[in-house]
């Protein structure tokens, strides 16, 4: 007998929905807007960074928390943002992406019965990697229209086994910014609790509605932050998987065990050419938000125009949107149908609650894409999506 069993700590977790839905894409020919990766590629620049570090032998073990010129690039771009001084040496990570920042930071930060509050509709990674720390996690929803969070229902969650708060904004999938007013609320109760925050801020540079707060920087909160980021939003670089990890020396220790028997290091020719990437001049961002301003309209408007309810998205390159209109049951019936009979691929969001039920009515497009690509895909459910 071959023992085939997965670790009960992994036995929840199928086959992630983007995988399911790109095979289900590739098999009926849909247009893909459901996962999270451009069909465009990534500047000249840095790509060109890339191939000289390779040509130049930059293509061994990098040091295990990142090429020093690569940290340094971190540390310079957090302080422009936030005002804060880091020290590159000792509170930078360079991880595997930020799906490995989040995995390093959880499995070295957490104890086994530790509870972690996360905001549902969340990232799939974040359940899972808080299974493999034993936390325990508790879940407060944000719910549409605006997804703003429920003080008192976080204040009466928080208890004396609470060790951290995981916090995503810009947040996949809805969109929405965290605003000043919640995230100061968050902080207090951080502070008067002596709570953790951890925060994925990979989309901070597609932020479109409201200027992009990073929980680091307000009062009385570095000591007690980690921040995660990567490359591969912001310069449409998804597969090149290059994240990092800030955090004040005591809580980079922990994130930086976990990750030595993760990863170890990180690709060196690529951190070499994020370096570059990093010290990109302003007028790159400005160009990027307005390149995603336009598709975000394209998309959004299309939306309305077939009929769907589309909520306000602050950030990101998603928007979330109701369904119902078209009466099926379900956001995975629907999005079976979206793809077999309409051709376009969407991504059901009840896959990011812990209660699907919660999700069952929502689901989640991605404008990161071409804008033909984009009308095409609008073209396609003008002409077979049918409000019932």
């Amino acid at each position: 007998m071959i023992w085939t069993k997965v670790a009960k700590r992994l036995e929840k977790f199928k086959t992630t929905i983007f995988t399911q839905m790109s095979m289900l894409a590739i098999k009926h020919g849909a247009i893909n807007l459901g996962q999270g990766f451009p069909n465009f590629d990534g500047p000249d620049f840095v790509k060109d960074a890339a191939i000289q570090a390779i040509k130049d032998g930059k293509n061994q073990y990098a040091r295990g928390y990142g090429v020093p010129d690569f940290n340094n690039a971190i540390a310079a771009r957090f302080k422009k943002d936030t005002g804060l001084v880091i020290d590159p040496e000792k509170e930078v990570t360079v991880t595997s992406g930020c799906t490995e920042a989040i995995a390093a930071t959880m499995l070295g930060l957490i104890n086994p019965g530790d509870e972690v509050i996360l905001f549902a509709p969340f990232y799939d990674s974040y359940e899972a990697t808080l299974s493999m720390a034993g936390a325990k996690i508790k879940c407060i929803s944000l719910r549409p229209p605006d997804f703003a969070v429920p003080i008192d229902e976080l204040k009466s969650s928080i208890s004396k086994n609470t060790r951290a708060i995981l916090i995503n904004t810009p947040h996949n999938p809805t969109g929405k910014m965290f605003t000043h007013k919640e995230l100061d609320m968050i902080a207090s109760l951080c502070i008067e609790n002596d709570v953790l925050v951890f925060t994925d801020e990979v989309y901070d540079k597609l932020a479109f509605e409201m200027d992009h707060i990073s929980m680091a920087s307000l009062p009385g909160m570095y000591e007690r932050t980690v921040t995660m980021n990567s490359l591969g939003k912001t310069f449409s670089l998804t597969g090149w998987k290059i994240g990092w990890a800030i955090a004040p020396p005591h809580l980079t220790w922990g994130v930086r065990q976990a990750h030595s028997f993760l990863t170890f290091a990180t690709s060196t020719p690529m951190q070499w050419a994020a370096a570059v990437a990093l010290r990109a001049p302003d007028s790159y961002y400005v160009e990027l938000k307005r390149d995603y301003m336009a598709k975000k309209a394209i998309l959004v408007e299309g939306l309305e125009d077939v009929g769907f309810k589309v909520f306000p998205s602050s950030g990101t390159y998603f928007v979330v949107v109701d369904h119902t209109p078209f009466g099926l049951e379900n956001d995975i019936v629907f999005c079976e149908y979206l793809i077999k009979e309409v051709g376009v691929v969407a991504i059901p969001t009840s896959v990011f609650y812990l209660n699907p039920e919660e999700g069952k009515n929502l689901v989640r497009f991605t404008f990161c894409k071409d804008e033909e690509t984009l009308r095409s895909a609008v073209e396609r459910m003008k002409e077979k999506l049918k409000k019932k």
